[in-house]
């Protein structure tokens, strides 16, 4: 059961869900990336400059996750997959994986258009099928968190179309991720520092 394998401190600072054992896969068959990932989440701190602050490319609380996990050993990953019939090639890449480390891949959905969440959750299935990812992590941000951009001003900024959990969850729930084991991490306000 994840609350079991799961410190105080995460699970009364992120809203956490599982599915097909997630949890279990990584704490007994790939420590080492658990670690990684129970650090990530003890150490992790939602700064309130990183919301007041527009993102661009990439937005400073996905690099702090990227680089946090870079350290460990992570990278961004596309994998090579092609599909071959009666000798004739075609290549199908797939899209990057923001934070992977031997069979585990994590994206981090911060405030992307909630879409981004069909896409990953396809990936993780496909590569899941592949043998390629045994689990599949998601970062996002719970639903409470709009109430913190309202305060912030940035409420228009990181809207109902944006990634967050309640755009997640049922796609999960309908199957968008398929036999892939997963692991969801919301973002609460119990994170939130003033910087």
């Amino acid at each position: 059961m994840l609350s079991t394998r799961l410190p105080e401190f995460v699970r009364t600072h992120y809203e956490c869900h599982e599915w097909k054992h997630a949890s279990a896969i990584l704490s007994s068959d790939f420590p080492s990336e658990w670690q990684d990932i129970l650090d990530l989440l003890l150490a992790f701190r939602l700064r309130t400059s990183w919301i007041r602050t527009g993102g661009g490319n990439k937005s400073q609380l996905s690099a702090a996750i990227d680089g946090f996990l870079g350290r460990r050993g992570w990278v961004e990953k596309q994998f090579q997959t092609a599909i071959e019939v009666d000798g004739q090639r075609i290549d199908s890449p797939t899209h990057k994986v923001d934070c992977y480390k031997n069979g585990i891949a994590l994206e981090i959905e911060w405030n992307n258009k909630d879409p981004f969440y069909d896409r990953d959750l396809n990936n993780f299935r496909l590569l899941f099928d592949l043998r390629a990812v045994s689990v599949g992590v998601i970062v996002t941000r719970s639903d409470e968190l709009q109430q913190t951009f309202n305060e912030l001003g940035r409420g228009s900024s990181y809207g109902n179309s944006t990634t967050h959990m309640s755009k997640l969850l049922p796609r999960i729930e309908g199957g968008g991720g398929a036999g892939c084991p997963l692991l969801v991490f919301g973002l609460t306000r119990a994170l939130l520092v003033e910087d």
